[in-house]
């Protein structure tokens, strides 16, 4: 029986690391936790899954003292304690390493490990906060280049480093949020390696993912939270990823291929709508971000996008949508080259956009909910008639939008940022897919989604693809591109290395492109 399948087993009398007892937290109109018990035990990686909206978050932010429950306790190691801030969690040995890294790029791996720690040395030399570095390194199994700057970094080396500052300031209980999402598969099985070492001399991993057979493969039980209330703990040897999606949301979900097309659906048309001609754009540091891509969409089809995040995924979503001017090269959309970047031009040419960036690229985070959700069509009737704004028909337009993404919003008037980051994402979605008639770029549309959520986001996609609009699909998640693309387009450092139809892909072969090699192990020829 494989590492993966073993069942899980505790010593009699074995205390838990930590111990949530009854943890409850409201917000104005929302329960985000009510009764939630969890316990985690040392030598265990316990994964927390849920939809959009369970209260994972809540309850990760209670344990790390970001927040306070407003009912319940925490026992870390036998102890109640309460914690007022991060730094008197970390002390009790709680850390957590968050989606968004919280890096300083102008520093080294070295000073940032040191950064703040009360255990760095007054006056020590970088050749002295490298070796210390290199000694911890060592240690965890996680392998960092001391003296590099974070800038140098690739996105899987930064993730280590952050996993190592946690770590060096002695946690015994390591919280990952979507861990994996920025990780090629080779350094995803990486840090599963180190997780297993790190949990073997009795410490804990708290495991927060929606990919279900990534969660059956690294953890030995799974809780499982809906609406913001445990609804079990479940040995993951006895658990099958169909059993945690029905778990999750309440019913069964199918997740099945997309790429056939009902009859009736609109074909994939003979020339391009949009072609990038030997493109170069450079990044918000003024470096080349994109180098020499080619690339055409057409009318009806899926243009997948493969590779780790951080390799230009963000400019070519940009430059796609308006949002980014190029360098060099050309665009060309419908035969005609377009001579400069219009966000407002490229939505009237029907060009959708959900950005990867919700919250700070797709939304207004301080504005109504309402006026994020009509701001694509704020100039056109309803919203807008005879130059007048109505706020009675954006308000209406707003809640057709949330009923068709189906979020439940209690208060149309509240700012955005009060929603769940899985329930922004899908407003965002369908207010860019109203606009999409000829493109739509979705980068990472299915990212902090539940299952049950992605199911329902690609379907809309697909549903829009028959309807004779292209899409670019940007994603990290190889088992998404393979069923939904037509083709896909494999992205490393900026440049294309391959585009590749999707009949009979090799998995592998994708996963070495994503890493800029080859099979035989050399550096893969720009496509």
């Amino acid at each position: 029986m494989s590492e993966s399948t073993q069942r899980y087993v505790v010593p009699p009398g074995t205390a838990p690391l930590v111990q949530l007892k009854g943890i409850a937290k409201y917000f104005p109109g929302v329960i985000a936790n009510q009764d939630v018990d969890i316990e985690v035990m040392p030598g265990e990686i316990h994964a927390l899954l849920g939809e959009n909206g369970a209260g994972k978050s809540t309850l990760m932010n209670i344990l790390t003292g970001i927040y306070q429950p407003d009912a319940g306790e925490i026992i870390i190691d036998g102890y109640a304690q309460q914690f007022s801030s991060p730094l008197q969690a970390i002390a009790a040995g709680i850390g957590m390493v968050h989606q968004h890294f919280k890096l300083v790029n102008a520093f080294t791996v070295a000073e940032n490990i040191h950064l703040g720690w009360s255990e760095t040395p007054r006056r020590a030399s970088a050749a002295v906060l490298e070796a210390r570095t290199a000694a911890l390194a060592e240690k965890y199994n996680l392998q960092v280049r001391p003296s590099a700057r974070i800038t140098e970094l690739s996105t899987g080396e930064q993730q280590r480093v952050e996993i190592l500052r946690v770590l060096a300031r002695q946690a015994k209980v390591l919280i990952l949020d979507e861990p994996t999402a920025v990780l090629t598969p080779a350094e995803a099985r990486e840090l599963f390696k180190a997780l297993r070492d790190f949990v073997a001399s009795g410490n804990a991993v708290i495991f927060i993912s929606h990919k279900l057979d990534e969660v059956l493969e690294i953890s030995d039980r799974v809780s499982i939270l809906r609406g913001g209330r445990k609804i079990g703990t479940e040995f993951s040897a006895d658990c099958t990823p169909a059993k945690l999606a029905r778990l999750m949301v309440g019913r069964d979900i199918v997740l099945a291929d997309m790429r056939g097309r009902p009859e009736g659906a609109a074909p994939i048309s003979e020339t391009p709508v949009m072609s990038l001609q030997n493109v170069f754009a450079l990044n918000d540091g003024g470096s080349e971000a994109l180098e020499g891509i080619n690339l055409d969409i057409r009318a009806g089809e899926i243009v997948g996008v493969a590779g780790v995040a951080g390799n230009g995924q963000r400019e070519l979503s940009q430059i796609l949508t308006g949002t980014r001017g190029i360098s060099a090269g050309r665009i060309v959309i419908d035969g005609e080259t377009v001579t400069r970047a219009d966000a407002a031009e490229f939505v009237d040419r029907g060009i959708g956009h959900i950005p990867e960036d919700r919250l700070h690229s797709g939304l207004a985070p301080g504005l109504s909910i309402t006026v994020n959700a009509v701001m694509r069509e704020y100039r056109k009737p309803p919203v807008t008639s005879g130059g007048v704004y109505k706020p009675g028909a954006a308000n209406a337009l707003a809640r057709e939008i949330a009923s068709v993404a189906e979020v439940a919003i209690p208060d149309f008037g509240m700012p955005i940022r009060n929603l769940s980051g899985g329930n922004q994402q899908r407003l965002v979605a369908r207010r860019e897919m109203r606009v999409a008639s000829k493109i739509l770029v979705a980068a990472y549309p299915s990212r902090g989604l539940d299952v049950g959520a992605i199911n329902t986001m690609l379907r809309y996609i697909v549903e829009l693809r028959n309807a004779g609009a292209g899409i670019v699909l940007i994603s990290e998640e190889l088992e998404e591109l393979l069923n939904l693309s037509d083709r896909i387009a494999v992205l490393y450092e900026g440049k294309i290395m391959g585009i590749v139809e999707n009949d009979n892909v090799d998995i592998e072969e994708i996963g070495l492109l994503m890493g800029g090699r080859t099979r035989g192990g050399k550096e893969a020829a720009h496509g």
